[in-house]
């Protein structure tokens, strides 16, 4: 699978014949200041939860694209009242057949609100399973025991997970996380955007090793294959 990272938590996977773009924070960021998201193509847009830092350029892209939105519901709601028609808005440990293959939302420990202040519902992560493979988006969160069940129901080839510690988890708590759901891989985000989440890479890469997981700290714009 073609992984491409944006900065923060903005990435997308090319699986199931499709590509899936994940919580759209660009044209705010500046250490993404070189990607032109007018050029970034999009068949689903997920987004785990309503912070300005995972939202900002859905609605930008969504109605460029026609891409179709899955999210938690308040979010989901939100994004209907801005305009945008093709909303899957869904709820934690459920699950749906798309084009791309099967998605269901998973728990998330964190906060959601809307930019403009109002509710944003429980944040989420997504599992993945497509022909190509499956993988596992934790979203902003907490480590939890609930990751557990992901090793139970599914095979994964990878895992995203925030390493930058402060709002999320840390990269110790991230490589807990990758055994409990069972990926030996691990793509890194929501790091280096705010002075709180600086993350000392040669040490995040040091515990990976160690943990015997493989770390994927990939550029922003580079694309990797996972």
């Amino acid at each position: 699978m073609k992984f491409t990272y944006y900065g923060h938590a903005c990435f997308s996977v090319v699986a199931g014949g499709k590509t899936l773009l994940f919580d759209p924070f660009i044209t705010p960021n500046p250490l993404a200041s070189g990607i032109d998201i007018t050029q970034i193509e999009a068949d689903f847009i997920l987004v785990s939860h309503g912070h300005a830092d995972h939202v900002a350029d859905v609605v930008e892209v969504a109605g460029r694209t026609g891409a179709t939105i899955i999210s938690p519901f308040e979010v989901g709601a939100w994004f209907e009242k801005k305009g945008l028609k093709n909303v899957q808005a869904m709820n934690h440990g459920g699950a749906a057949e798309t084009q791309f293959g099967r998605v269901k939302l998973t728990s998330a420990i964190h906060s959601s609100s809307m930019p403009d202040g109002s509710y944003g519902g429980n944040p989420c992560g997504f599992v993945i399973e497509t022909e190509d493979g499956n993988f596992y988006y934790s979203g902003d969160t907490a480590l939890t025991l609930d990751m557990k069940l992901i090793a139970e129901e599914t095979q994964l080839r990878f895992a995203v997970l925030p390493i930058g510690d402060f709002y999320t988890m840390g990269i110790d708590d991230a490589l807990r996380a990758a055994e409990f759901a069972g990926a030996t891989k691990i793509v890194g985000v929501h790091y280096d955007t705010f002075p709180p989440i600086k993350l000392d890479r040669e040490a995040a890469l040091r515990a990976a090793s160690s943990a015997g997981k493989a770390l994927l700290l990939p550029q922003i714009g580079e694309t990797i294959d996972v």
